[in-house]
C-alpha cells in the first residue's frame, strides 16, 4: 500500500469543532469524508514532531486528537530529519517561524515516504514550495513525497 505521512492539521480538523468559516468548514467535511473513505487505502504514519504539536491547545482537543491517531505507527526522530530540516530551513526560503513545517517534510523526506497529507498550503502545500523542494531533493538525491490535500487522495 502507498504510505502517507499526517501532518497536524489532519488530526486537527478531525477533531475540531464545526468552524463558521466556510472554507475551514469545507476542509473539516473532507477531511473526514477521507478519513472514512479512504484511509484503509494507505499505509499511514506519524511523527513525534505531530504527536508534540497535537498535544498542546485544548486539553478535551488534545486528548480526541490523541484519540484519532493512536493506532497509527510513529516515526522517530533521527539526525537525517533534523539534516534535512537544516538544508530546508538554508534553502527554501521560508519564515523561521515555519521551522516546524520544515520537520514535517523533512520526516516524510527521510522516510520515503509516498505522500505528505497537510491542510497547510502556506508552508507545505503550496506550489512554489514544493516546486523548490523538488530542485534541492533531486540535487541532494532525495526522494520527494508527493504534497496533497485529503480531497486529493479522496477514491474517484
Amino acid at each position: 500500500m502507498p504510505s502517507v505521512y499526517l501532518e497536524t492539521t489532519i488530526p486537527s480538523y478531525l477533531a475540531s469543532r464545526p468552524s463558521r468559516d466556510l472554507i475551514v468548514a469545507a476542509h473539516q467535511q473532507v477531511t473526514h469524508e477521507w478519513w472514512t473513505r479512504a484511509k484503509g487505502a494507505f499505509d499511514i504514519f506519524v511523527s513525534e514532531a505531530v504527536l508534540g504539536e497535537i498535544r498542546a491547545g485544548d486539553p478535551a482537543l488534545a486528548a480526541r486528537r490523541l484519540e484519532l491517531i493512536q493506532d497509527l505507527p510513529v516515526l522517530a526522530a533521527r539526525d537525517d530529519v533534523d539534516s534535512l530540516a537544516e538544508i530546508y530551513a538554508d534553502r527554501l526560503g521560508l519564515p523561521s517561524k515555519a521551522y516546524a513545517d520544515l520537520i514535517h517534510i523533512a520526516f516524510a523526506v527521510s522516510y520515503s515516504l509516498d505522500y505528505l497529507l497537510t491542510w497547510n498550503c502556506k508552508h507545505i502545500a503550496n506550489g512554489h514550495v514544493i516546486r523548490k523542494l523538488h530542485a534541492i531533493n533531486s540535487q541532494i538525491q532525495r526522494m520527494t513525497p508527493v504534497v496533497v490535500t485529503p480531497e486529493e487522495l479522496l477514491p474517484e
